[in-house]
Formats: C-alpha cells, sequence, structure tokens
C-alpha cells in the first residue's frame, strides 16, 4: 500500500494482483450487463469544471472592525477557487452554478469537457437561494441538460452526480434520494434541499444532480460532514427552484422575490390536537401582515396551508422555499383549512420595493451585499438607516458594517432613509466615509 498526497486530498493505492481476481463478465446469459456509461456519454459534456480568481481583504477568523486598527492598510489578497457548474441553454451558453463558488470573483473561467476554455459574465445572481446565472460565448457546440419536475421526485429515486471534486476533474458517482424537503441546516435563507447519498465532495458545488433519464433534478450544494468530506449526506437545490430563479434572472436580471405576508411555523402533534386538526403537515399561521397579499386574499392566524398550485406543502420552510422562487404579481393557488374547512384561496402576491431602488442604483448592492437594511422609523432618538443583518464574509462584512449599526450620515451629511443613503454615496466626489452610531458611540467607516 502507497500512501501520497494529491492536492489536499489523501489517496490511497491498494495494489492487488488482478491475477488472483476471476474477470468479471459483460453479460449474463447473452443479455448486457446494465450500465450508466450511454447516458454518461450523453450528459457529461453539459456539466463543466469552474475556476474562479480574485481579491479579498478579509482574513479569516479575524473581525474587519478590528483589522482596522491593525492593517489600516492591509494589502488585497489573491483567492482562487473551483467548483462546478452546469450548461441549461447550449444556444445562449447559459450556465448554472452556485452563488457561493463564484461570490466576489473577479474572473470566472470555464473549462467544457473538449478542453476548451473561456470566461464567463455573470447574468445574475441569488444568494438567498445560493444561485448564479452565468454566460459564455462558445465558438464550439455545447450541450445542455433539461430540467426535470422535481416535484416528482420520491425517496429511494436513484441519483447520478457529476461535478469537478478537489479539482481532480469530471467525477461521476451516484446514488439515491434519501430524503426531500430538508431544511434547518442554515446553509441559506431559503432552503428545501434533496438530501441524496451519492457522494459529494468539495467542488462538486454547483454541479449536477440527475436522474437516471439525465435530466436535471437538482443543483448540488453542500454536504454534512465532520471533517469536512463525505460520510453520505449531501444536499441539492431541487431543479424546480433552480428553473423559477432562473427565469427571473433572464427576465429581469434580478430576483423580484415574491411576498405572502405572513409569519408561520410547522404543524406538530400537539398544535394540531389543540386546533383540532385532521392533519400532522403543512404550514401554520401564527400571524398576518396587514394590508399583505395573504391579508388580502382573507387567510387569517389559525389557517393552515397544505398545498400551493396543487403541490403538497409538509412544513413552513417548504412554503417559505416555494414563495420565494415565485415573482411578485404572480398569481398562486393556496390549498387551507380555514375554520375546520377546507378551501382554495387564490393570492396576488406581493413584492419587495427596495428590489426596484436596488436595480435603480446599482451603488446599494455592491456595497451592502450581504447586508438587510431598514430605514429607522421617525420619532426615534436618531434618525438613519439601522444595519438589521450582515451576512458573515459578505462585502458589508468586509467593509466593516455590524448588525445593529445605524448608519446616520455620508461625509457629515445627515440622512433619514435609504434613499438619501444612496443619493449621499452617489454624490461624494472623492472620499466616501460612512458616519456610524454604534453601541452608542460615533465611528467612521471609509469606503474608499
Amino acid at each position: 500500500m502507497r500512501v501520497f498526497k494529491h492536492s489536499l486530498l489523501l489517496v490511497i493505492l491498494i495494489i492487488t494482483s488482478f491475477n488472483s481476481i476471476a474477470a468479471l463478465p459483460n453479460n449474463i446469459n447473452g443479455k448486457a450487463l446494465p450500465t450508466l456509461a450511454p447516458l454518461i456519454k450523453k450528459v457529461s459534456p453539459a456539466v463543466v469544471d469552474i475556476s474562479v480568481f480574485g481579491e479579498s481583504t478579509a482574513t479569516p477568523g479575524v473581525p474587519n472592525e478590528l483589522l482596522e486598527f491593525l492593517q489600516p492598510q492591509r494589502p488585497p489578497q489573491q483567492f482562487s477557487g473551483l467548483g462546478s457548474g452546469v450548461i441549461i441553454d447550449a444556444q445562449q451558453g447559459y450556465i448554472i452554478t452556485n452563488y457561493h463558488v463564484i461570490e466576489n470573483a473577479d474572473d470566472i473561467v470555464i473549462s467544457l469537457t473538449s478542453g476548451h476554455q473561456y470566461k464567463a459574465t455573470v447574468i445574475g445572481q441569488d444568494p438567498q437561494s445560493d444561485i448564479a446565472l452565468l454566460q459564455i460565448k462558445s465558438k464550439q457546440p455545447l450541450v445542455a441538460i433539461t430540467f426535470a419536475n422535481s416535484d416528482q421526485l420520491q425517496v429511494g429515486d436513484f441519483t447520478i452526480a457529476i461535478g469537478n471534486p478537489f479539482g481532480l476533474g469530471q467525477t461521476v458517482t451516484s446514488g439515491i434520494v434519501s430524503a426531500l424537503g430538508r431544511s434547518g441546516l442554515n446553509l441559506q435563507n431559503l432552503e428545501n434541499y434533496i438530501q441524496t447519498d451519492a457522494a459529494i465532495n468539495s467542488g462538486n458545488s454547483g454541479g449536477a444532480l440527475l436522474n437516471l433519464n439525465g435530466e436535471l433534478i437538482g443543483i448540488n450544494t453542500a454536504i454534512l460532514g465532520p471533517n469536512g468530506g463525505n460520510i453520505g449526506i449531501a444536499f441539492a437545490i431541487p431543479s424546480n427552484m433552480v428553473k423559477n430563479l432562473t427565469q427571473q434572472l433572464l427576465e429581469f436580471g434580478e430576483i423580484r422575490r415574491g411576498i405572502l405576508g405572513i409569519k408561520g411555523g410547522e404543524v406538530t402533534p400537539d398544535l394540531a390536537k389543540s386546533f383540532s386538526l385532521d392533519v400532522t403537515k403543512g404550514a401554520f399561521i401564527y400571524q398576518v401582515t396587514p394590508d399583505s397579499a395573504a391579508d388580502k386574499a382573507g387567510l387569517k392566524a389559525g389557517d393552515v396551508i397544505t398545498a400551493i398550485n396543487g403541490t403538497a406543502i409538509k412544513s413552513f420552510a417548504a412554503l417559505r422555499a416555494k414563495i420565494g422562487t415565485l415573482s411578485s404579481g404572480k398569481k398562486v393557488s393556496l390549498s387551507v383549512i380555514q375554520d375546520n374547512k377546507y378551501k382554495n384561496i387564490n393570492v396576488i402576491l406581493g413584492g419587495n420595493t427596495t428590489t426596484a431602488k436596488a436595480k435603480l442604483t446599482p451603488i446599494l448592492p455592491v456595497i451592502f451585499e450581504g447586508a438587510i437594511l431598514k430605514d429607522i422609523a421617525p420619532g426615534q432618538s436618531v434618525a438613519g438607516v439601522n444595519v438589521v443583518e450582515v451576512k458573515p464574509n459578505s462585502m458589508a462584512s468586509r467593509i466593516g458594517l455590524l448588525e445593529n449599526d445605524k448608519i446616520i450620515a455620508v461625509n457629515k451629511t445627515a440622512i433619514s432613509n435609504q434613499a438619501e443613503l444612496i443619493s449621499a454615496l452617489e454624490q461624494a466626489k472623492n472620499m466616501r466615509a460612512l458616519n456610524i452610531m454604534r453601541n452608542n458611540r460615533l465611528i467612521y467607516i471609509i469606503l474608499d
């Protein structure tokens, strides 16, 4: 036995005399043994390797605000990464991958199975679902994979995973659907994953999860393992979710996410007993936001949503993920238990008004990417914009923003809402400084 390292992968080769092993037959009773080879040969050109390159000023494990004192002029660090992608439109060269694969990349290089390489352009991205849409201009004919209906998947269905683990090159593994509708993993805001035991490792992110027809049932995105390696628990974003989001990115260049306007949770046995419900699965509504889409449609606290557009809903997380892939203004049909009666209620989804502002003023998504901002309500002790949330390793995190920061001015010019914040940043000619109120202390964050 020889043990050696290849990159960061420990490879163990066990050399055995093949003379001592009887050759496997290539047929039984004249019938060829089952093989996936023809299917793999057909679909493998549609799965690509992705290499990313960029610069980052972040230092893992060290808060940005501390680095401002320790290394105020620290130079940016070069980084590179590997992942996978799936060609979904051969004519236009559209490729789907994970957002986390290309996040903050300055250059994205696509490698085809033919050996040809192309630089990719980002058409759109959605951090909440971990989806990104790329495009290449290929001189060679491309092969695309068609979408399957992931709502028709069942536990036990066979799966095929294709990707680029550890940068070794295209690799094919197989397994089954281990579970459906996985959520609560704290990977993304929208979670409704397919769980599979097909071997998936670092570098497989953005690759294809297929059925035995060679159709796309999911985009591989994460694994659960104590040491970061495969233990047979991997997760993929369902193809229907990917398809809906891709259509929005192609149409709008962004996600115009529909909003129902409810707060809720799971239907537990105790809850079902308390409300005399004859179901044990679904999305229980705790609260309906006034004047929201749900309120206008007649949904009430205590209702249970059991299906959306005819597809069963087993949990509140599943409902949230379904709604999160639909665009604002979309009409949906909800199957609801209301006052112990089954009803079908049509709802026209509302929208997030900040989306349009972000599109009109591109500086906001660039500087504040990864942050959730909210105008401070009138009558408070300070006026400005509150930082509700900051995603780790995001652009907002790297410039030094923290949760609960209050942005009160730009270059000492007071602002009272997001519109004024954006306007002040656009008008700043040279240096731009955010005036931040943090823990009742005034600090400055220099943007450039």
